[in-house]
């Protein structure tokens, strides 16, 4: 092998040559990349990224109008599942709110009827309440303080205990009672007036709070009970008859307003043609007693 033939072996191969361009027509729409690409660049020549082809944009069918296709992007909704739950949390917020509103309007359409004077009597009368709970609270706070300052607190404990039993001798009706009060008379000429009414007016007096409660000579205690008796009622098995008068001790500003409220006892003996005289008094006298009654069974548990 001569020197001619060796060069002739050594002799880099030539590339093929490039394919000819897509005629087609789709071949304008697009960039063709380089069919080759370098294998090596020489050190020190800048890299020339490729240039990124070009996304084809899908043309909206023919023949839609802009509401069309909106309408068509719209529907059908696509409801994620946190959106249902949010939607869920807030139908039951807005439930709830619209439910307590309702309740705060019918428990205020009571009084939306009302007249002003009676509303005025109302208020003054929940101011008095107010005022005896506080007085009751202030005499519990008064003994809790004797019984801890108390330098004898047996001889303090003995005089409340027999305080406290003079107390529950007046509410059990085995003790006279006496103090501001007042004094109701009901007159029944037409026959009209029900054992059920006249006990609402001894519920009414007790929620307004009466103290010691006596009807014709029959002391109302806790366990009382009242029922129709020919042409009267009877009160634990006696029987009185009209007029019924009832002696109450307590507070005469508590008492009087609650007999009198809108739609109260006062009203509704009147719808009866009954006729009913209310009378404040600085001193009532309740002298009915009931019998002591000794239980059969029960007995104190610090014996």
């Amino acid at each position: 092998m001569n020197e001619h033939e060796h060069h002739e072996t050594t002799r880099p191969a030539v590339s093929p040559p490039r394919s000819a361009p897509d005629a087609s027509p789709a071949a304008g729409l697009r960039r063709e990349l380089p069919a080759e690409v370098p294998a090596e660049a020489p050190a020190g020549t800048p890299m020339r990224a490729p240039a990124p082809a070009e996304e084809e944009v899908p043309e909206p069918p023919p023949g839609l109008t802009g509401r069309q296709r909106l309408v068509k992007g719209l529907w059908p909704p696509r409801v994620t599942r946190a959106q249902l739950i949010v939607a869920l949390l807030l139908f039951g917020l807005g439930f709830g709110l619209a439910v307590q509103v309702a309740s705060n309007s019918d428990g205020d359409s009571a009084l939306r009827g009302a007249r002003q004077e009676d509303l005025v009597r109302i208020l003054d009368e929940l101011d008095d309440r107010t005022e005896r709970l506080e007085d009751e609270k202030q005499g519990l706070e008064k003994q809790r303080d004797e019984l801890e300052n108390s330098s004898d607190q047996a001889e303090e404990a003995r005089k409340q205990t027999i305080e406290k039993e003079r107390q529950l001798g007046v509410l059990a009706g085995t003790v006279a009672a006496q103090g501001p009060g007042i004094t109701m008379i009901i007159e029944d000429a037409k026959g009209t007036v029900e054992a059920d009414m006249l006990l609402d007016a001894v519920q009414e007096l007790r929620a307004a709070g009466a103290e010691a409660i006596q009807v014709n000579g029959v002391r109302v205690v806790a366990g009382t009970y009242l029922t129709d008796s020919g042409n009267g009622v009877g009160v634990d098995g006696n029987k009185i008859t009209a007029p019924y008068r009832f002696k109450v001790i307590g507070k005469p500003q508590d008492l009087e307003p609650a007999l009198n409220i809108p739609g109260g006892v006062v009203q509704t003996l009147e719808k009866e043609q009954a006729t009913v005289t209310v009378e404040r008094s600085t001193k009532i006298v309740v002298d009915a007693l009931r019998a002591v009654k000794r239980p059969d069974y029960a007995r104190s548990s610090s014996q």
